[in-house]
């Protein structure tokens, strides 16, 4: 029989019961309704780069120029299909994800608990609902009583008191108590019109983009001021109406960083799938960017750090119990139903118990109350009188129970050698006495000290969070090699001052926050651990927050990673992953920075040396595909993690950027005024050597900004070489065809190859000099 909450005897539906009610109701769920692929697609030509692609075309073909109308209507429609299939493969990566992270239920069938996934109850259906979940689906309380929030679907901030025959409504939390409950409503039959959808991907921008696009809208201020100048030039010294508006053209579509957005959305996706091969569950993609920056991870002892097998060690008895009677007590003060490993690995031991019936008849159970720290079961003893056994931390029995002198000595001995020890009062209501102590080790994970020891290599300082004593706290903290002092949980603050702490014992889920908004008052980027529903706030707060493999629904939905695996290998995984992706970033970022500043400057001064255009639109759609397009094979290059958390400082970069950039610049001016007066080039060869040496010289710039070193320290992927491969053939075909420009000879493709090879070399050199001065790594 059931004793978690009496009155129950139902023993729920029948398997083939609740199939057929499946049928008849269907899931627990409400489908969104999803937009058509083709409206998807349609909706890729909408928006400020799309509006400016259509308007190059409407102008291309009121000029009669067709050709020129076509390429850019391709690029346009390329632009469309990439975002489209590369936001379907990402929206098919987070559709996964949703599933396994989906909400469960405890529900009773055949006679048996089960756990399944929420969309599968039906009407009628016994579930459970114990602390910390989420209603599943309308239920009416069988038995038992609880205390639901349900400020998210009523609007009411106080929790309502739930008992028998009450309802409680799909999405409501459960503060406190623990109750059985039917099924009466599932789907949009429920009250909220929609089953509790926990996991919310979030869309918005990570920090790092943020930064990046702030970057490059001041960089568009920029270049937009060249550009209009430009225009003004070109009018003053009357150039023709059809070629001002194709130098307006041409000036509008260097400023655009076109692939920006779908080169981070490529990394993130990328990153996402790596990181889940690994046990690790981004609810949004750009958390393993944002881990890259952590620089304190605060991580929960049980079963993050300890194996979360707990097994009791030692039970002392005090004067008139002995150890079958201790278990016993202990084990219908623990709950059944909801897998605690404490209340399992003492319930297992009381099934051992060798003396039958050593306590008397059992009445209720009352769950464990996180006001309290106890949990706590009412019996009849062999005189029939009432009795209230209740099991809690030696601090919580210690307030409500007569302990020995000596006791509290005990349990610190217990605690120092890294044992939870748990107290057991038993007596009248109003006159419980200390039964005994249980001393339960939780040993540490074989790969905690090693894995703790990459994350220090890493600059990553790990602080262990616990809700044991100090004494047990700082045996386990040494053991895996976590140093620094005890800080109890009264003196958290705002304003504590963190560095000096190691451990934090006696934590309660509510205090985390505290804790992460003291770390983040000195500038910490920190990762939290969490697991039950209040950690939630913690977790929302913390720049990466982490639910371990245990954690309910709530703090999954409140978590950016979410770990399927015990331990901290995900976590060390993840921030390694996470520097990486953030190197790949750099590297684009620092390519288009520094070909942004150039492009629209050589515009400038090309049009004073030449007295024309140097580039015609079509050529620069052309060096678009090759610069920012064929650039985001660069999100799948070779890169090392950086030994300490990655931050982006725009400053930095777009300073470096401008350096380089101006060094760019210089070649190709020096490129075009040699072919002009030493040459004796023409317009049309001159628009062509501009863009050969364009597209070349972005070549050059790639290869010395890939890499912080030097540029042939590390081999480049495979995609960045196809890409460079497909750029110098675009190249190539251009300068030897005439196609879309006038030809030149292949003596000329040669000189000007190895004159950007030279280049390259030179530009490393500065890269190394400009990179130091402004710690851009």
């Amino acid at each position: 029989m059931d004793r978690q909450v009496k009155g129950t005897t139902s023993i729920g539906l029948t398997s083939a019961e609740a199939r057929r009610r499946l049928d008849e109701f269907g899931p627990n769920s409400v489908a969104g309704e999803a937009p058509p692929n083709w409206w998807i697609f349609l909706s890729k030509f909408w928006g400020p780069v799309p509006w400016m692609l259509d308007a190059a075309v409407v102008l291309q073909l009121v000029l009669g120029a067709y050709v020129e109308a076509a390429v850019v209507g391709s690029l346009l429609l390329f632009n469309a299909t990439l975002g489209f299939v590369q936001e379907g493969r990402a929206g098919a990566t987070l559709a996964a994800l949703k599933k396994r992270l989906a909400p469960t239920a405890l529900v009773r069938r055949d006679g048996k608990w089960v756990r399944l996934s929420a969309s599968e109850l039906v009407p009628g259906d016994l579930i459970r609902l114990p602390l910390g979940v989420l209603v599943p689906a309308d239920a009416t309380i069988v038995s038992g009583s609880v205390v639901a929030d349900q400020a998210m679907l009523t609007g009411e901030s106080v929790p309502v008191d739930s008992g028998p025959g009450s309802q409680v409504y799909a999405g409501s939390l459960i503060r406190r108590g623990q109750a059985n409950a039917e099924v009466t409503a599932t789907g949009s039959k429920t009250y909220s019109g929609r089953a509790a959808e926990l996991v919310r991907i979030a869309h918005a921008a990570s920090t790092e983009q943020a930064a990046i696009l702030a970057a490059t809208r001041n960089l568009a201020v920029m270049n937009g001021t060249v550009a209009v100048l430009i225009l003004v030039y070109a009018y003053a010294t009357a150039l023709p109406p059809a070629d001002l508006i194709r130098l307006a053209l041409t000036a509008l579509l260097a400023t655009i960083p076109v692939a920006l957005p779908a080169t981070f959305t490529l990394s993130a996706a990328f990153s996402a799938q790596v990181v889940a091969e690994h046990g690790v569950l981004l609810t949004r993609l750009s958390a393993a960017h944002e881990a890259a920056a952590m620089d304190v991870l605060c991580a929960d002892k049980t079963g993050t750090l300890t194996r979360n097998a707990l097994d009791i060690t030692e039970v002392h008895a005090m004067p008139g119990f002995d150890r079958d009677r201790i278990l016993a007590l202990a084990a219908l003060a623990s709950s059944e139903a909801d897998h605690d490993p404490i209340d399992l690995a003492i319930r297992s031991a009381a099934a051992h118990s060798t003396v039958p019936d050593v306590v008397g008849r059992f009445v209720r159970f009352v769950p464990f109350d996180p006001t309290t720290k106890s949990s706590e079961a009412v019996i009849f003893g062999h005189d029939g009188n009432e009795l209230r056994i209740v099991k809690g931390a030696f601090q919580a029995i210690a307030r409500v129970a007569k302990v020995p002198s000596d006791a509290r000595r005990l349990v610190d001995d217990l605690a120092g050698r890294g044992n939870r020890v748990l107290a057991i009062a038993i007596g009248p209501p109003t006159s419980l006495r200390l039964a005994g102590l249980i001393a339960l080790s939780d040993p540490p994970r074989d790969d905690s000290a090693k894995l703790i020891a990459e994350l220090r290599d890493m600059s990553v300082r790990t602080i262990m969070i616990t809700g044991d004593s100090p004494v047990t706290a700082v045996a386990i903290a040494r053991q895996v090699g976590i140093v620094g002092a005890v800080c109890p949980a009264e003196l958290l603050s705002d304003d504590l001052s963190t560095d000096e702490f190691g451990v934090f014992a006696r934590v309660a889920p509510e205090d985390k926050y505290q804790l992460v908004k003291a770390l983040q008052s000195h500038r910490h980027v920190v990762g939290m651990c969490g697991d039950g529903v209040n950690d939630a706030p913690a977790l929302w707060q913390a720049q990466i927050g982490i639910a371990v493999s245990s954690a309910t629904d709530v703090a999954k939905a409140a978590a950016s990673l979410v770990l399927t695996e015990p331990g901290l290998s995900g976590i060390v995984f993840a921030i390694r992953e996470g520097r990486m992706a953030f190197q790949r970033l750099l590297s684009y970022t620092f390519n288009m920075l520094v070909k942004k500043i150039e492009i629209v400057l050589f515009l400038a001064i090309g049009l004073v040396i030449t007295g024309h255009a140097v580039m015609t639109p079509v050529l620069m759609v052309l060096l678009v595909v090759t610069n920012d397009f064929l650039s985001m094979s660069l999100t799948t290059d070779r890169a090392s993690a950086a030994p300490s958390p990655s931050a982006w400082h725009m400053r930095n970069i777009t300073a470096a950027a401008f350096v380089l950039g101006l060094c760019k610049l210089g070649f190709s001016t020096a490129v075009m005024i040699f072919a002009k007066f030493n040459l004796g080039f023409g317009p049309g060869e001159l628009q062509t050597l501009a863009f050969v040496t364009l597209v070349f010289g972005n070549q050059a710039v790639l290869y010395a900004l890939r890499e912080r070193r030097r540029l042939w320290c590390s081999k480049p992927s495979n995609w960045v070489l196809a890409a460079s491969v497909v750029d110098i053939a675009i190249g190539s075909t251009v300068i030897l065809s005439g196609v879309l420009t006038q030809a030149l000879p292949w003596k000329v493709l040669v000189a000007i190859l190895m004159t950007t090879g030279g280049f390259a070399v030179l530009l490393d050199q500065v890269k190394l000099r400009v990179t130091s001065v402004w710690k851009v790594e």
